[in-house]
């Protein structure tokens, strides 16, 4: 997490964040619920809904960034909605859009492979561990990056490998991280 004028950034990989399809249509999940970051953060289920239907309400839209630049715009998120297991979103890279054009082959070569939500905390508790919970979030944007602070997260890609065997690897990656930050605590 990271903050700039009061802007919050949580970066995620996740096994089946972020699909490109037709070189353009990307999809999947920008945050998860109950996993926490690096920063020690959780975000919890329906954190985004106030902020979903404020925007759909004033007819406004998430945008779409490259690596947290309001400079850089890259292309349009057409449908962000939450679920039982995070933030999921879908959008396309404008071709027309330079930035647009490499983002959309870094991703395909495996390059980049993160998301990240740019968010302003509305409400927050601690639990019993010091964690931060995320109960209510301001969403401002959804970024492609190159380092998300949710490592053991993997971006889908066009790879051959199976996606079970990702998702198996990556929670053990997260199981053994939590193991050694309580054994350094």
């Amino acid at each position: 997490m990271t903050e700039d004028n009061g802007l919050e950034r949580k970066f995620a990989r996740f096994g089946d964040a972020l699909e490109v399809r037709d070189g353009t249509l990307i999809c999947g999940y920008a945050s998860l619920f109950g996993a926490p970051d690096q920063g020690g953060d959780i975000v919890q289920p329906g954190a985004y809904a106030a902020s979903l239907e404020e925007l759909a309400r004033n007819g406004r839209r998430v945008k779409m960034l490259w690596q947290h630049d309001p400079a850089q715009p890259i292309g349009v998120w057409d449908e962000i909605r939450e679920d039982a297991k995070g933030l999921w979103v879908k959008g396309r890279l404008l071709e027309t859009v330079e930035r647009g054009r490499e983002a959309a082959a870094l991703v395909a070569a495996g390059a980049i492979d993160g998301l990240s939500i740019g968010y302003r905390t509305r409400r927050a508790a601690k639990n019993d561990a010091g964690r931060r919970l995320l109960t209510e979030l301001d969403l401002w944007e959804v970024s492609l990056v190159t380092f998300p602070m949710l490592p053991s997260a993997r971006v889908a890609g066009k790879s051959g490998e199976d996606l079970i065997d990702r998702i198996l690897r990556d929670m053990a990656a997260t199981f053994e991280g939590a193991r050694a930050d309580l054994a350094r605590r």
